[in-house]
Parts: structure tokens; C-alpha cells; sequence
């Protein structure tokens, strides 16, 4: 089946027309969510039977990708949500049917185990303050970990460690502190949030494991920690990839207008060129490891080592793009120091997004 996944020309004027206004509300405008909702950007991850793409990992990269290219901050928006969603893959099916056949549906959250679960029947009551939910202001549920706890005191699994748990919640009980303010990726919106006493079903809670998949979609059976690697790499892709293209139509007009040196402009053209071509040959050797990877998945061949090296080479090409970022800036003048504009908007993206932790080289 063929699906639509480009971006065609009134995708992209309605990227480009709604970012500065979703940068100015710190949150995605109304225009951007009626894109997302109306193109199932959320729902990239999700069965076709309950209104999903249902795409491959593979495919699904190439839409983040596409996304970031225009607007790094609504990209990793729907790159943190449309993850979310994708947990539709090991929570109960009846429950998971009844929630995601809805045409809006947004989970979010945060991965910290800051919270509490204690075990009340078959139910949990959850307490706990949870930081970065991307998207808090149009989350319909709060997805959160908590470590289990009865009569006051940790459960301990067999290593004597506490056990851990993740859970979901209707928006209805999650209190949002809005504290998200940076200098980059402001659409995001990722603010904390707290529950207190909050009794849940114990359907609500699951576990982000492929042999606890209650679902047989094979996207379900991908370890979630590679998966996490190269949707967040896809981001960094399409931002640095606009980068580098709005750096070289720089450098084409300075060379129009102006007397550049032929030194310094044929120094400046070699070294732009020596980048672009390490980005290509960083982005290919990565995602053919993507594409590899899940082919070998459908077959049942092991994929250990191959996902060993998506660990690596996914924080060596963001490291690399740190550095080549930093190299390249100064060349955009004052310009690229204006807050307004693209190239700007697009280095506060790439280091606001650095500071995830996922991507993070060990020093």
C-alpha cells in the first residue's frame, strides 16, 4: 500500500508561515496542530485500523527528517508525541482501541522515575513531579514512570533493586507547571508536571518491552532504546541539513554582491563542501543501519550489533554537527545573530535539543 508521507507545497508554506507564531505563543499555534492532526503526524506510529500511518521505522524516519528540515521545533514535537503514542503497543488493546481510534490523541511525558505508584488493589495511586513533557499544553494524556511502592516502602525484584513502572493518565488529572523557557525549541512547550494521589487503573500501567508487546505489529517489537536513538538523530538530520543549505545561499549571494576574495571565498566554498560531505556520508552509513536493522527484524536475524553501532554512530554525527555548527556560524555575520531569523532560529534549535541527554557523547 502507497502512503501518503511527503510534504507537498501547502505542508511546507504552512510550516513556514506558522513557526514565528508558535515561537511567539511558546507553544504550537493552531494552524501547526491542525497540520499535525490532518496529516496523522501523531500518529506516524500507530496502526492504519485505528487511523494511523502505520509506518515503518525506516519510513517514519524520512517524515521526521522532512519535518525537521522546516521546523526543528515542531519536528521534535511530533517526534516526542508520535513516540509517545507508539506505547499504544503495550498497553492493554481493548483500552488502547477505545483511546487512539480518536482523531486527537496526544501522549507525553516524561521517562524519570520522579514519582511514586502504590499498589491499592487492582489500582495504583501515583504521586510525583515529572519534568519536560513535550507538548504539555495539548496533551491528552500524561504518560509517567514511578517506582512501586506498598505500605509506605519500595518493591524490590529479585536483584533487590526497586521496580519500576510506567503508567498513563487522562489529562484531567495532571497539574502543568509552566516552567519551559529557553532560548531554542520554545513550540515544544515541554513543562513539568505533578499528580497527587491520583488513583489509576491498573490497566494504566505497561511496560516498554517487545516481549511485553500486546500488539504484533513488528514497529512493536523494535527495542525502544535504538528506536529513540534515530528518531531523535532524524531531527538533528533535517536541522542540519537547512543549515547547511542557508549557509551555502550565504555564501552564493555575499559572492554576487560583493567583492569576496577569491581566496577567501574559494576557502570558504571548500570547507562548506568538505562538511556537506561528511554530513552525507555520516546520514547515509546511519540510516541504512536503520533500514537494515528492520529488515533484519521482519527475517529473525539478530540485530545486537547493529544496534551497537546506531548507539555510536548516532552521538558521533550529533557531536559532529555540534562542532561543524560552531565552525560554521560566524560565517552568517550579523545576520545569523538576528533572533528572527531562520539560520538563528535554527542554531537555538540544534543546542537546546543537544542538551537531551540521549544523544549526549560521554565527556
Amino acid at each position: 500500500m502507497k502512503r501518503d508521507m511527503q510534504l507537498n507545497s501547502a505542508d511546507i508554506a504552512i510550516l513556514k508561515d506558522s513557526q514565528a507564531k508558535g515561537i511567539q505563543q511558546k507553544s504550537l499555534s493552531d494552524e501547526q496542530l491542525e497540520l499535525i492532526y490532518r496529516r496523522k503526524w501523531f500518529k506516524i506510529w500507530i496502526p492504519v485500523e485505528l487511523g494511523g500511518l502505520g509506518l515503518t521505522v525506516p519510513e517514519g524516519l524520512n517524515v521526521l527528517a522532512d519535518l525537521a528540515y522546516w521546523d526543528g521545533g515542531l519536528a521534535w514535537t511530533v517526534t516526542l508525541c508520535s513516540g509517545a503514542n507508539l506505547f499504544v503497543g503495550f498497553i492493554d488493546p481493548v483500552l488502547g482501541d477505545q483511546i487512539f481510534k480518536a482523531e486527537r490523541v496526544c501522549f507525553g511525558g516524561s521517562g524519570q522515575a520522579s514519582g511514586t505508584a502504590t499498589r491499592d488493589g487492582e489500582h495504583y495511586r501515583l504521586t510525583g513531579f515529572w519534568k519536560y513533557a513535550t507538548g504539555a499544553p495539548h496533551l491528552t494524556h500524561f504518560t509517567l514512570n514511578a517506582t512501586i511502592q506498598e505500605a509506605g516502602k519500595p518493591v524490590l525484584d529479585d536483584k533487590g533493586d526497586p521496580i519500576i513502572k510506567s503508567f498513563f493518565v487522562d489529562r484531567e488529572h495532571a497539574l502543568v507547571h509552566y516552567d519551559w523557557d529557553t532560548f531554542g525549541l520554545e513550540v515544544t512547550a515541554s513543562h513539568s508536571f505533578s499528580l497527587q494521589d491520583v488513583l489509576v487503573d491498573g490497566k494504566q500501567c505497561f511496560e516498554i518491552n517487545a516481549a511485553k508487546s500486546t500488539r504484533s505489529d513488528l514497529r512493536y517489537q523494535y527495542p525502544f532504546m535504538p528506536f529513540a536513538e534515530l528518531t531523535l538523530l532524524a531531527n538533528f538530520i533535517g536541522m542540519y541539513k537547512r543549515f547547511l543549505d542557508l549557509i551555502e545561499k550565504l555564501f552564493v549571494l555575499k559572492s554576487k554582491a560583493s567583492k569576496w576574495e577569491q581566496a577567501a571565498s574559494k576557502a570558504a566554498f571548500g570547507m562548506l563542501d568538505e562538511l556537506q560531505q561528511d554530513y552525507i556520508i555520516r546520514k547515509d552509513a546511519i540510516l541504512n543501519l536503520a533500514h537494515h536493522s528492520w529488515d533484519n527484524l521482519g527475517n529473525g536475524i539478530d540485530n545486537t550489533t547493529i544496534y551497537t553501532q546506531i548507539a555510536t554512530q548516532s552521538r558521533d554525527l550529533v557531536s559532529s554537527i555540534l562542532t561543524n555548527t560552531v565552525k560554521l556560524y560566524p560565517q552568517a555575520g550579523i545576520l545569523g545573530a538576528a533572533v528572527d531569523q531562520e539560520i538563528n532560529i535554527i542554531f537555538r534549535n540544534i543546542f537546546t535539543a543537544s542538551q537531551h541527554k540521549l544523544l549526549q557523547k560521554s565527556i
